[in-house]
């Protein structure tokens, strides 16, 4: 059984507003350094069940340096770097799917080493999805 909830978009940047407002705050206080404590890799993650984004599923904050804020952070953050940040460019896994029509609508936004990142597709099915984008959208998974 899959139990939905929604998230808003102010929600999601609240929250990565509130992780960027820790992370400047952990680093030395210089007021020359204090732009190179922002992160500039971060991706916000979902996916949404049917062929629409209607935040069905919370968003997941990635970060890339350490990895951490996903499931499967450094897994999803070897997959991009290896794709220069081009969710795209995982190469497809090689994977039976079943031909089951359940629509799910993977989405992310931020920025890949301080380029923007905007992504949404939709996919016939999870399996699908999971074979064509590898981990960065396992974020039900462990």
């Amino acid at each position: 059984m899959t139990h939905t909830t929604h998230t808003s978009g102010k929600a999601v940047r609240g929250a990565l507003l509130a992780a960027i407002t820790l992370l400047a705050c952990a680093a030395p206080a210089q007021a020359d350094t204090r732009s190179a404590a922002l992160p500039d890799t971060w991706l916000i993650l979902g996916v949404d069940r049917g062929g629409a984004r209607t935040g069905t599923t919370p968003g997941s904050l990635l970060l890339c340096d350490p990895p951490h804020g996903h499931p499967r952070a450094a897994d999803a953050c070897a997959e991009l770097a290896a794709a220069d940040g081009r969710i795209s460019g995982i190469p497809t896994r090689d994977t039976f799917c079943t031909m089951v029509h359940a629509p799910v609508t993977a989405h992310a936004h931020g920025q890949w080493r301080g380029q923007p990142v905007e992504y949404t597709e939709t996919f016939p099915n999870a399996c699908v999805m999971r074979a064509r984008t590898g981990s960065v959208f396992a974020l039900d998974e462990s």
